[in-house]
């Protein structure tokens, strides 16, 4: 029997993961990306001698990271060098350090210190949250294109543990007293581009699964696990094809039958898996007189993440006090997050993140010298700021704010190279829809079903991955998309595969 072919469009991490799980399973897979390396933006970024990842640079829920190589029969440790992080972070309020640890007795140690009376609250978080998790997951592992879905048992038995009605912080007044320490287990709300104040309370498992799994660094970067998926699937005899930026699908009436590349040559295929932006894809790459549900004026509607500012500088001297995570919270959070959310207004008291690998990692920058990435959220396209305008003004507010709140108090002295991404960047360079860096918001109206379908609903013969795509954005939900897509295909072509299976006893627990 000839081979059924698949046509990946962007070699990111979900298109990477349907591409060597469809591979292996004996399809004929080709991917085109308009860039020059694998990743999307979880690529690397170089400048000189200096490595940064461009995007992603936690590794959470390794586990199913694993389970995309066990699919192809491999294991992840024999591509990708882990270290697990501890302390996972330090997080710096106005007057307090806090540096969250996998290990529970510190854990409870460092809460007691710090947050006097809320210790037992640490141990209930994680018996109720982990029970939450448990129930939750298996959901977020399946495919939701009919309204059918809903009734499979699985979904059933978790439906209880959604709590529709609470948001990421009211629920954390469950555990704790003190508002920095809800902050501190719900900052995780950033991955889905929403304020906690707004975040559904199920997204409580995100600091669970941190506590209980742990959060690792790959050696190299977090951009060599996109570069080892592109190996598996080369050796699966799948292709990738660089500089080959996608137009348009192909299409007769509703059925897709291939790409059209911008240098106008056509590609056919059985089956597309677009891993593009959702918001530019559907604005770009699809047919609109077929588009109804997510025409542009439908996605114009709809609630989008935060965006980003980001600064990747190439540093001559070392921050050796400083942690590989850092999260530097604004003085007045609440309202930083709400006027940058609500209001699509940026304020001079603002959030940062510092990622500082070169304290683990030394083959990201020479000898004695750093590679740090500074991560500011802010509004998205829709607030009207002129990055034209406003990135140089920005970039000294930052760098300010970088000096007056850590020890890194001569950088601007060091930056030996530098590059900026700014909102304009990402709409513009990197096709991301409104510079909505974490795509459409995480509420209840946009999950599930009602998130773009993995088999998309609107044509026959297309699928989706990617953060846009049920189950949401970050790495280890993008890699279930992927899988998700790829099963579907599989299934309709009698492809062998298995329906993925979540059970707490096959994962490594919490290490003390």
């Amino acid at each position: 029997m000839k081979k059924k072919k698949i046509v990946i469009v962007g070699a990111g991490p979900g298109g990477l993961t349907s591409g060597m799980l469809l591979a292996h399973r004996g399809a004929e897979v080709e991917i085109y990306e308009k860039e020059t390396r694998p990743g999307g933006r979880n690529r690397a970024i170089r400048l000189g001698n200096f490595t940064f990842d461009t995007g992603p640079t936690f590794l959470m829920m390794k586990y199913i990271l694993d389970e995309m190589f066990q699919e192809t029969g491999r294991k992840s440790s024999d591509y990708l060098d882990f270290v697990r992080l501890d302390p996972f972070y330090r997080l710096q309020f106005p007057g307090k350090r806090f540096f969250p640890s996998g290990n529970r007795d510190k854990m409870k140690k460092q809460i007691g210190e710090l947050f006097p009376g809320n210790e037992k609250g640490f141990e209930q978080f994680m018996e109720t949250e982990g029970n939450r998790f448990r129930k939750l997951i298996p959901c977020l592992q399946k495919d939701y294109s009919t309204l059918g879905a809903f009734l499979n048992p699985i979904f059933i038995k978790a439906a209880p543990y959604i709590a529709p009605s609470k948001t990421l912080f009211g629920n954390l007044g469950r555990y704790y007293d003190q508002d920095e320490l809800k902050l501190a287990f719900t900052f995780q709300s950033k991955y889905l581009g929403m304020s906690p104040w707004d975040c559904p309370a199920l997204f409580t498992i995100l600091s669970y699964m941190e506590y209980e799994y742990g959060i690792y660094h790959v050696m190299g970067g977090l951009n060599r696990i996109s570069a080892a998926m592109e190996k598996v699937l080369k050796e699966e005899g799948g292709n990738v094809f660089y500089n080959k930026k996608v137009r348009k699908v192909i299409n007769e009436e509703k059925n897709v039958t291939g790409i059209e590349l911008e240098n106008g040559e056509q590609i056919d295929a059985d089956e597309v898996i677009i891993n593009a932006d959702f918001g530019y894809t559907a604005s770009n790459l699809l047919p609109k007189e077929y588009i109804k549900k997510w025409a542009p004026e439908k996605l114009e509607k709809k609630n989008f993440s935060c965006g980003t500012f980001m600064l990747y500088l190439g540093l001559d001297k070392k921050y050796e006090t400083l942690q590989h995570h850092n999260i530097i919270f604004a003085d007045d959070y609440r309202q930083n997050v709400e006027v940058m959310f609500n209001n699509h207004k940026m304020t001079d008291d603002f959030s940062f993140y510092v990622h500082n690998p070169s304290v683990t990692d030394p083959s990201l920058a020479p000898e004695g010298k750093a590679s740090l990435y500074v991560l500011v959220p802010v509004p998205n396209n829709r607030s009207g700021i002129d990055w034209n305008i406003e990135k140089g003004p920005f970039r000294e507010k930052v760098l300010d704010k970088i000096i007056e709140k850590t020890e890194m108090k001569d950088i601007r002295e060091h930056i030996e190279e530098e590059k900026i991404i700014t909102p304009r960047e990402w709409e513009k360079d990197y096709n991301v829809y409104i510079a909505a860096e974490f795509s459409l918001a995480h509420n209840l109206s946009q999950m599930l079903y009602f998130r773009p379908h993995n088999k998309f609903e609107e044509l026959n013969n297309l699928y989706l991955t990617g953060g846009g795509t049920h189950p949401g954005s970050g790495l280890p939900t993008i890699y279930e998309s992927g899988r998700i897509s790829a099963n579907l295909i599989s299934k309709k072509y009698g492809l062998p595969y298995r329906e993925p299976s979540f059970s707490a006893k096959d994962i490594l627990p919490h290490e003390n």
